[in-house]
């Protein structure tokens, strides 16, 4: 269910939240942080920032709502995107922090204080300290870059990626695998299953920047095979069978099926990222060097 935004914002923190607030620019003001993540919608109180310049200096704020961002930036404050939907307050974080590494603000090992709301439109109410893990960490997505792939090419993929786990298509829920990244090797690892619906078409008219394309990518979604997605946001195929060497071990979580397979395989031999939405659950994961590298549950799926 996307996010709504409302007219009905609280005008003022509540006395505990602001208490978290001041807690929270506390501790990103000490020398030992590197940066200050806060996560909802609703600017900040500038008082909090009394006597902690640090904090304000580090803080970047992963807002919802487009309008909103516009309101964010204009204060002076850099923006993440995140998507439109339902998401608990785990998978925001997650989600704002590979944002984060993938436009260079965040890397392997910065200490990062998290702020974080419940909704996008009330005021924050817990605190997570996190560090960036090692590449090989179980767990870890600081890798999840691929030579030549935008900031903004992989925010519209998740947010996709997103949405088909959410709405499905037409009332049923549907699965879908996306590969980005390293093009040439991927299209040379796989072959076609069916006609590719993208043969024949302008750049600029299968480009998934474009609204209507991710519009259609959605409807596809419910054709067997990959989509292979260039590093400029070009899809050049849908339908694509991955080919990968099955003779060497996947590191893939007990219980995953076929699509999954394929995105550890093909992203273990090439230097693609490969994003997969699961027909069962919804879920979205991330696969990068074989590994599942991130992993967001929506709340709520439409039936």
């Amino acid at each position: 269910m996307r996010a709504k935004e409302t007219a009905n914002m609280p005008k003022a923190p509540t006395a505990t939240q602001t208490d978290v607030i001041r807690a929270a620019v506390a501790l990103a003001n000490r020398p030992s942080i590197d940066h200050f993540l806060y996560v909802g919608d609703l600017p900040l109180p500038e008082e909090a920032f009394r006597g902690h310049p640090r904090a304000r200096k580090r803080m970047v704020q992963a807002v919802v709502a487009p309008s909103q961002r516009d309101v964010i930036e204009a204060a002076g404050v850099q923006v993440l995107p995140l998507p439109e939907y339902d998401l608990g307050r785990p998978e925001k974080l997650k989600i704002a922090l590979v944002s984060g590494i993938t436009r260079g603000i965040y890397k392997e090992g910065d200490v990062v204080v998290s702020l974080l709301s419940r909704k996008p439109t009330t005021y924050p109410d817990s605190i997570l300290v996190v560090t960036l893990g090692q590449d090989d960490e179980e767990g870890s997505f600081g890798f999840l870059q691929a030579k030549g792939v935008s900031p903004g090419l992989m925010d519209a993929l998740i947010e996709l990626a997103i949405s088909i786990g959410v709405e499905g298509w037409e009332g049923r829920p549907v699965g879908a695998l996306f590969v980005v990244g390293d093009s040439n090797t991927v299209m040379e690892k796989s072959r076609q299953l069916t006609l590719n619906p993208f043969q024949g078409y302008s750049e600029d008219e299968k480009n998934i920047m474009n609204p209507d394309v991710r519009h259609a990518l959605h409807a596809f979604a419910v054709l067997d095979g990959a989509f292979v997605v260039r590093e400029d946001g070009c899809v050049m195929a849908a339908g694509r069978y991955l080919n990968f060497d099955q003779d060497q071990d996947l590191d893939v979580p007990l219980g995953l099926g076929a699509r999954h397979m394929a995105a550890a395989g093909i992203s273990r031999d090439s230097e693609a990222i490969a994003i997969v939405v699961s027909q069962t659950s919804g879920s979205v994961r991330v696969f990068r060097r074989g590994k599942a590298a991130l992993e967001l549950a929506p709340r709520m799926r439409r039936s």
